[in-house]
């Protein structure tokens, strides 16, 4: 079989085009943020689980994804130069949504062990088929013939619609399941994985039209041979390890805060409505955000814009606390506006350090490397990590507190040290983290802007 060849660069990809690709955020968005936001609290407070072992339920699948994600990067290189394209592996995400359902329709039958066991297995299932879809698909602005901006260019329109599918599930999601029962878990998962489908659907579309656009590069005979040997190749890229350790670091803190979130509003402001509004207010600034985030990269870089949302983010987690040891409207006010000024942070975390991928990838291919998909690999196994180690560190928190699991049909009564455990990993913890973070983040170098 005669390999494909590179397809010719054919200019930058039209508003629609690049809308379409951009899709397959949505679905993202929704499997990234449901989860992260409310199965801690769904396993510890609806199931009975206690605190560490359902901390143990979400960390031990993504296990899983630490070696999975790399051997799919590398399976991914040697599906591109083969076909001359990526999308077959990206089928898997059209299943997603099925394992969405089942992860938050618990038998009744079960409750503490048993309950986490059954979660714990369909949600290992479900980050398979995510990484299934998500590695081919954040590996395609890699392969594009174009530049360092107008690969900032298509992640903006990628943050956009991926912060359409957070702000849509943020806010979606806890509200659905107000009243706190099983049946209501069921019905919102049913619900989202729809919305899921779609989404992968339409972004098969939308990546051949992205690469049909702006030419392909298909990865050369050196890549996608053997996973280990990627690997190697990826962690000796000085600012690649760099920015992957420091995404990692980054993406712990996120994830803690949106699986502390709703203990927070059950337990300190006791009103689990305001789930919905803080993750509104936290997403929605987004939207506006990620165009001024992109302007911002074509005149002071990309480095300096991930370094500033890092700092802000760190110090919008100590603010947080002030917040939250005051009374009534007061409270609810003050960590309001602490929360849009985090969301705002949170536009350029995402939107720097993905873009910052496809540069660390032209770098090593004009070093003589190209293993686009083996970057993207170690890149979304460190996603994953970060996912499951930010709900683990605050389960861990909670379980030191002496924080007391409970079900829908007996909710438990939590200590004032549970409640200052509950209260310090959601302030003090991510501060912490988000400033290792940005300290690894100062070793990167390849920003020209910078």
């Amino acid at each position: 079989m005669t390999a494909p060849v590179a397809s010719p660069p054919r200019g930058p990809a039209g508003r629609g085009t690049l809308a379409l690709y951009a899709s397959g955020s949505v679905g993202m968005g929704v499997w990234v943020t449901v989860p992260g936001l409310l199965l801690l609290y769904f396993l510890t407070d609806v199931l009975g689980v206690p605190a560490f072992l359902a901390g143990l339920t979400l960390l031990l699948p993504k296990v899983v994804d630490i070696v999975v994600h790399p051997l799919l990067g590398s399976r991914s290189d040697r599906e591109a130069r083969r076909t001359g394209h990526r999308r077959r592996m990206m089928r898997a995400g059209v299943l997603l949504g099925v394992s969405m359902v089942a992860v938050f329709s618990v038998p009744p039958a079960l409750t503490g062990m048993s309950a986490a066991l059954w979660v714990g297995c369909w949600f290992t299932v479900g980050n398979l088929l995510f990484a299934g879809f998500q590695v081919p698909y954040l590996t395609t602005p890699s392969d594009l013939r174009v530049g360092y901006h107008e690969r900032t260019r298509v992640f903006m329109f990628r943050m956009v619609l991926l912060t359409l599918g957070l702000l849509g599930a943020g806010v979606a999601a806890p509200a659905l399941v107000s009243a706190g029962g099983r049946g209501d878990y069921a019905r919102m998962a049913l619900l989202l994985a729809s919305v899921m489908a779609v989404s992968a659907a339409v972004a098969l579309v939308g990546v051949r039209r992205l690469t049909d656009a702006c030419g392909f590069r298909v990865p050369d005979e050196r890549a996608g041979h053997a996973a280990v040997a990627d690997l190697r190749v990826a962690w000796r890229d000085r600012d690649y390890r760099a920015l992957v350790v420091s995404y990692l670091f980054t993406g712990t803190t996120t994830h803690l805060f949106l699986a502390a979130l709703p203990y927070v509003t059950a337990y300190v402001f006791e009103d689990t409505g305001l789930t919905a509004l803080f993750m509104g207010l936290f997403l929605a600034p987004a939207l506006f955000a990620s165009p001024l985030w992109t302007a911002w990269s074509r005149r002071f870089g990309k480095q300096r814009g991930l370094l500033l949302s890092q700092g802000v983010f760190a110090a919008g987690s100590l603010a947080l606390l002030p917040g939250a040891s005051l009374d009534g409207t007061a409270g609810v006010a003050v960590t309001a506006a602490v929360v849009m000024v985090m969301g705002v942070a949170f536009s350029g975390l995402q939107l720097f350090a993905f873009s910052m991928v496809p540069d660390a990838v032209a770098a090593a291919e004009a070093a003589g490397s190209s293993k686009a998909g083996a970057y993207t690999g170690v890149w979304t196994a460190t996603e994953a990590t970060g996912t499951a180690i930010g709900p683990y560190l605050y389960s861990a928190v909670l379980a030191l507190g002496g924080f007391v699991a409970s079900t829908e049909a007996e909710p438990a009564a939590q200590s004032g040290t549970a409640l200052g455990a509950l209260l310090v990993g959601f302030t003090v913890l991510p501060a912490v983290l988000m400033a290792v973070a940005l300290g690894f983040q100062r070793r990167y170098t390849l920003d020209p802007a910078a």
